[in-house]
């Protein structure tokens, strides 16, 4: 006997540009997933009777963008999730995600897509109105000239790093966060720049303690949050010159992968 013990679908990158044709812009790629028993007999018998069509749900990200006259992917997500509920009753949950698709604005009426981090949000909602939410910039990219060392870690016959004293550090770097309340949300852009802040005055020994003090200084300096995490990697450039007497003088290039990841999560 196969009994199914966790079912779910749905649609992903829904791509969403909403304007009001004079000068506002909100660009978001949408995914989300319905659960819910009434699904099941969809995987064990062919019963469709309940399932509502992934060109549905995308179509119904569309509707409700058109209504949506807001900045923040949290508010919409918000909206997003209660309208599917309160619209298909076989739902018991429904997950949603975006990511921003970020623009710059460069007049009234231009903008230009620009590559770089961006805004994220997850949101999930029960029947019963649990709330699970979680926010975060992704893509971050850091580098600083000065600032960073990485020495004493164990030497062993597998070991050929050599120890770096004040040496580059150029990061990848994706960060989440959850607020103690969904509805009073520090703003990404401010914890993004604290996180810059910290990268930039912070001499490390490591990586992770570099994202260790990062976190912490996000937890004292934003009391809306209740928890923070990181992936971060290693992508510092390999050296591919060293130029005349002073050994500061250096041409990189672009590292070769692997490279190293760095997790954390702290909570209050």
């Amino acid at each position: 006997m196969a009994d199914p013990v966790a079912t779910g679908y749905g649609k992903q990158a829904v791509s969403v540009y909403r304007t009001d044709g004079v000068r506002t812009l909100f660009a978001a790629e949408i995914g989300m997933t319905a659960r819910g028993e009434a699904f099941v007999p969809s995987y064990t018998r062919g019963d469709n009777t309940d399932v509502v069509a992934t060109d549905s749900m995308k179509n119904f990200v569309h509707v409700t963008a058109l209504d949506y006259d807001g900045e923040s992917l949290e508010d919409f997500l918000d909206l997003l999730a209660r309208r599917f509920l309160h619209t298909y009753e076989q739902v018991e949950r429904i997950e949603t995600t975006a990511r921003e698709l970020p623009f710059a604005r460069r007049s009234e009426q231009s903008f230009q897509r620009v590559v770089g981090d961006r805004a994220v949000a997850e949101l999930a909602l029960a029947r019963d109105g649990t709330v699970e939410h979680r926010s975060g910039r992704e893509g971050i990219r850091l580098i600083k000239l000065t600032g960073s060392t990485f020495e004493g870690f164990v030497r062993d016959e597998y070991t050929t790093l050599a120890e770096s004293r004040d040496r580059p550090l150029y990061i990848h770097l994706d960060a989440h966060w959850r607020h103690r309340d969904v509805a009073r949300r520090a703003s990404g852009e401010d914890l993004r720049d604290s996180i810059a802040a910290t990268f930039a005055d912070f001499d490390s020994a490591s990586i992770q303690e570099l994202v260790h003090e990062m976190g912490v200084r996000l937890l004292d300096g934003f009391d809306e949050l209740e928890e923070v995490s990181f992936l971060a990697e290693n992508r510092l450039w390999d050296t591919a010159q060293v130029l005349g007497a002073d050994e500061r003088v250096r041409v990189y290039t672009d590292p070769r992968p692997p490279f190293g990841q760095i997790e954390l999560t702290l909570r209050r």
